[in-house]
């Protein structure tokens, strides 16, 4: 089925808690960065649990088990289980699990989260290649993964062995700033042999389809701080999305976003759930974007013109002239990405 192109952030008159059952949080760059909870999170997130709303923590990062990510989690605040933890090494474990022998041999490139849902499904993770494998899977094993594993996976990978990755994130945000992801380990095996691996994470069906095996939800909301893996992983599962301004996406890049990689709502951080959504309405022309008229949210105004985007008035909230210049960008971007200057309308806006 082919999606119509968002053309602007949409509206919601109910606080964003209340309009959907279950939020399926990122973490990295939406709860915590470098370990540490992000501004609000705790309180935003403790304030939709007790309105009723279902938490469920959706991350990409396979280097660490469902219980250790829930104990972190619980550590900053944020009461969690297990269960409320779904993991890429979940989805790519299950997606090898479809293609092996029951009880077949893994060659685990990663850490110890890909070892228990391997277990989990009845595999049997192994370190060499020397262990005649059926499958290698790799997933992100963080600073202590060494040249040596890479070179491992490439001699299997050479050998024909099936080739899976958790996720291929080319970067992962941290305390410091931002490092490279389990995407930049998985390039070097692909230059290394000339094959491509499949893949579990998001923003592809299988890490969905875990997603909702394990939660149940009914109306999900997706939170992401990334355009290529959450936005798109909720626009290909049908689901709408909340972009929150507190990892590695800038404003920017949101501006230039294509249809996958537009979100539903945006937000400078996770208070964003527990607020409605303002309205981003035409003005000034039937057509607004390009055609004398423009976008309005919250006393700004944005146009799309020959010379770039332009925002006209002086509103309370950054955010509101932002979610204007969207509606602007995307409208004439149509059905591709937006390329005109929209550094003079940023820089207004303190972006």
């Amino acid at each position: 089925m082919t999606q119509q192109a968002r053309t602007r952030p949409d509206r919601s008159t109910r606080p964003l808690s209340q309009a959907y059952d279950t939020a399926l949080l990122d973490l990295d760059g939406v709860v915590y960065a470098g370990g540490e909870a992000i501004r609000h999170a705790v309180g935003s997130l403790g304030a939709a649990r007790d309105g009723g709303m279902h938490l469920a923590y959706v991350t990409n990062n396979a280097l660490r088990t469902p219980e250790a990510v829930a104990a972190h989690l619980t550590e900053l605040g944020v009461p969690a289980e297990p269960g409320d933890v779904i993991t890429s090494a979940q989805a790519v474990a299950r997606l090898i699990a479809e293609q092996v022998p029951a009880g077949a041999r893994v060659l685990v490139i990663g850490g110890e989260g890909l070892r228990v849902a391997l277990r989990e499904r009845g595999l049997e993770p192994v370190e060499s290649v020397d262990d005649d494998p059926a499958a290698v899977v790799q997933g992100y094993g963080g600073p202590e993964l060494t040249w040596g594993r890479l070179a491992e996976a490439s001699y299997a990978v050479a050998r024909g062995v099936p080739w899976f990755a958790s996720n291929t994130d080319l970067t992962i945000p941290g305390a410091r700033g931002i490092a490279p992801g389990n995407g930049a380990a998985v390039e070097v095996v692909r230059i290394a042999t000339g094959r491509t691996p499949r893949v579990a994470g998001k923003p592809l069906p299988p890490m969905h389809r875990e997603t909702i095996l394990r939660t149940g939800a009914r109306r999900p909301l997706v939170v992401g701080d990334r355009l290529d893996t959450d936005i798109e992983g909720a626009w290909a599962g049908g689901v709408d999305s909340l972009l929150v301004l507190t990892g590695v996406t800038t404003a920017a890049q949101l501006l230039a976003a294509g249809p996958r990689h537009r979100p539903t709502y945006l937000d400078a951080d996770l208070r964003g759930l527990l607020a409605g959504q303002p309205e981003v309405a035409p003005v000034g022309g039937a057509g607004g974007g390009g055609h004398g008229g423009g976008f309005g949210c919250g006393g700004w105004t944005a146009f799309a013109e020959p010379g770039g985007l332009r925002l006209a008035g002086e509103g309370e909230d950054p955010l509101d002239g932002l979610r204007a210049l969207c509606a602007a960008a995307w409208t004439a971007a149509g059905d591709g990405a937006y390329e005109g200057d929209a550094g003079k309308a940023l820089a207004r806006l303190g972006w």
